[in-house]
């Protein structure tokens, strides 16, 4: 009993603070941890998912759903002939194994360090292609919106 003691008093008088006030200092995940899906572009602006579902296949808890449909000249969505017409993932399906990323064969998902995914409602844990999608470069976005070729 008397090593208990000393061993928590030992820790009182340390100083190490091992407890984080998380709503005010926020945690700093390590580089391999699995967050938030993301479906990224290509410098141009192109999707880089051409729409295979070979991340559905892989994925164990069945929480993916994708339908392809096919580019055309006019309306080029990725590079490759086919892209993602819908891409969705139930989050609340997901276990975070990352075998969908493994198994993208044009890395065109990842994972974040986004941690912070709770909602009020069950329906806004469907992630659509939308809101998976990354930002345009800014270059592009600037160019899509006539900021940047001299119009205001």
């Amino acid at each position: 009993m008397v090593r208990g003691l000393i061993t928590t008093g030992s820790q009182v008088v340390s100083g190490e603070v091992v407890t984080q006030q998380y709503p005010e200092e926020h945690y700093v995940p390590f580089p391999r941890f699995r967050g938030r899906h993301v479906l990224r572009r290509h410098e141009n602006g192109l999707e880089k998912c051409v729409g295979c579902a070979l991340c559905a296949a892989a994925c164990p808890a069945h929480c993916i759903r994708v339908i392809a449909g096919e580019n055309t000249e006019t309306h080029r969505v990725s590079e490759g002939e086919r892209y993602a017409e819908v891409y969705e993932i139930h989050m609340l399906r997901c276990i975070f194994c990352g075998f969908c990323v493994e198994a993208c064969p044009t890395e065109a998902l990842g994972m974040t360090g986004e941690y912070e995914l709770a909602t009020y409602t069950r329906e806004a844990q469907l992630y659509d292609k939308e809101r998976l999608l990354e930002p345009l470069p800014a270059h592009l976005a600037a160019e899509r919106t006539g900021e940047g070729i001299g119009m205001r």
